[in-house]
């Protein structure tokens, strides 16, 4: 999980049942007496004081470094110097950097620490005059003083909160994937509020019948609950738990009980899922809150993930129509171009590329050829050799792919233009359209060029039969370091029966 920022790591996390911290710095003894005396029951909402003792700027200082979460510091001015306590002000909220402790100087030689001079120069909260602070404006103050801490920490709590939905939102809105996004939102969940056994995402799996237990597949997991992936709740959660689950996934909301809650989630296409996190001690207010703001989060970036998918799905769709259109003209199959994007991907990944590049390349790589659609037929399925003038003409299918191609604004086509343009390119230098040699030619471009002419050597044509295994390897190494990318061939030599089982995978139709 992710820290969120060194900023907010000081505010100090304090349980809503633990007493109110107190500091007492003075250096007369019968003020730490006479104060516990008259603050000694004294309790707000309902929780009672605890009391930390300085005699000196040196001892508060030190107090002050090791308990955080002091609510409020009653200060005197005048101890070991006539300015100790003003140090001890300047020390808090510089060198310390706490902005939460609510400070009230005390002091018994006002003309010492004027008051007016001491408000303007100084970050107080109040100042008294030991004389006129009786018991009673003592409990007062101390009423006044512990309402302003509550505020300005409940505000700080709610500044985090609202960091850690903001941080954890990204987060989850950066997974592609709907195991990857399952996971992102159990992790970052733990970010919002915590989770104290973890929490199981499921699937809900189509059915006729009423609700039962294996209806609800755990897809992902954290904690306690790691071990049932891919196994119904019902082997994972006690009964009045799924009930939980099945009043969120009739109801079609979100279920929040003293102990756990269930989050409920729902496609475009009608799939329904449910969060489970529990058992958890009850929520604050203020994590309530942040959870259904994160839920709300999530729900939309689980609506768009779903949507961007499917429009994803039918763009990479409408790329196979075409490379297949293109592939159909000069009298190859469709299978054609998938089968080299698959094995475009294998060797990238192999070469070094990471799982995101190798994906793209996959995508990328059948585009290929796309320029072949504007050769005309008469050349393009010509059964016998080619003229120098019918080469040339041939050979514009690279720059014309790569033109159709370059001037899209989405990686992937920007891709598919560079592959168009390089696949023709040999390693030695001797290839078209620019002859450039070596690596000033794109990886994307070699690896293509590779897995192109092992699959084609390896599928039957109208034109010629399907080589053997032992001739494709022949062929591939001689033109090692000639056509190829040499280290290209050795990685294809040491996957061949992978390679062999991708063609294998999409026959020729």
């Amino acid at each position: 999980m992710s820290v969120i920022d060194d900023t907010l790591s000081f505010a100090p996390e304090v349980d809503d049942a633990d007493p109110w911290k107190v500091l007492i710095v003075d250096d007369e003894p019968a003020v730490h007496d006479v104060t516990k005396l008259v603050l000694g029951n004294f309790r707000f909402e309902d929780r009672p004081l605890y009391f930390l003792h300085a005699r000196s700027a040196a001892e508060a200082k030190q107090l002050l470094a090791e308990n955080r979460d002091v609510a409020v510091m009653l200060l005197d001015v005048v101890m070991e110097s006539d300015q100790a306590g003003l140090e001890v002000v300047r020390h808090v909220r510089e060198a310390l950097d706490n902005h939460f402790v609510r400070i009230v100087l005390r002091t018994g030689q006002p003309g010492q620490a004027p008051e007016h001079e001491i408000i303007a120069a100084y970050d107080i909260n109040d100042y008294k005059d030991k004389t006129e602070l009786t018991a009673q404006k003592l409990r007062t103050m101390m009423y006044a003083t512990l309402r302003a801490y509550r505020d300005v920490m409940q505000i700080e709590r709610n500044r985090m909160g609202l960091e850690r939905v903001i941080q954890a939102s990204v987060h989850v809105f950066s997974h592609q994937k709907s195991h990857e996004f399952a996971s992102a939102v159990l992790e970052q969940l733990g970010n919002v509020v915590g989770l104290e056994r973890g929490a199981l995402y499921c699937k809900v799996q189509a059915a006729q019948s009423p609700f039962v237990g294996e209806r609800f597949v755990v897809a992902a997991a954290t904690g306690d609950y790691s071990r049932f992936v891919n196994a119904p709740v019902n082997g994972a959660l006690p009964p009045r738990l799924i009930d939980s689950l099945r009043q969120a996934f009739e109801d079609k909301r979100n279920v929040f009980n003293d102990d756990h809650y269930v989050l409920h989630f729902t496609d475009s296409h009608a799939t329904e899922s449910l969060l489970y996190v529990g058992e958890t001690p009850r929520l604050r207010e203020v994590d309530l809150r942040l959870v259904e703001l994160f839920c709300t989060n999530v729900s939309v970036a689980y609506e768009n993930l779903h949507l961007n998918r499917e429009l994803f799905e039918s763009q990479l769709e409408m790329v196979y129509l075409l490379a297949g259109a293109a592939e159909t003209r000069s009298r190859e199959t469709a299978n054609h171009v998938r089968r080299v994007g698959l094995l475009a991907e294998m060797l990238g990944r192999a070469a070094g590329m990471s799982a995101q590049e190798g994906e793209l390349l996959r995508f990328a790589a059948p585009l290929h050829d796309i320029g072949k659609i504007g050769i005309p037929d008469a050349i393009l399925n010509k059964p016998g050799a080619h003229t120098a003038e019918e080469t040339a003409i041939m050979r514009t299918h690279a720059e014309l792919g790569a033109q159709l191609l370059e001037h899209s604004r989405r990686p992937m086509l920007r891709l598919a233009a560079s592959i168009a343009r390089e696949h023709h390119e040999n390693w030695d230098g001797s290839g078209y359209p620019r002859g450039i040699a070596g690596e000033k030619i794109g990886l994307a471009g070699r690896v293509v060029a590779l897995a192109d002419v092992f699959d084609a050597l390896g599928s039957d044509r109208c034109y010629k039969r399907a080589w053997s295994r032992v001739d494709i390897q022949n062929f591939l190494l001689a033109q090692s370091g000639r056509k190829f990318d040499p280290r290209l061939v050795d990685l294809l030599m040491a996957r061949w029966d992978e390679a062999e089982a991708i063609r294998d995978a999409l026959p020729d139709e």
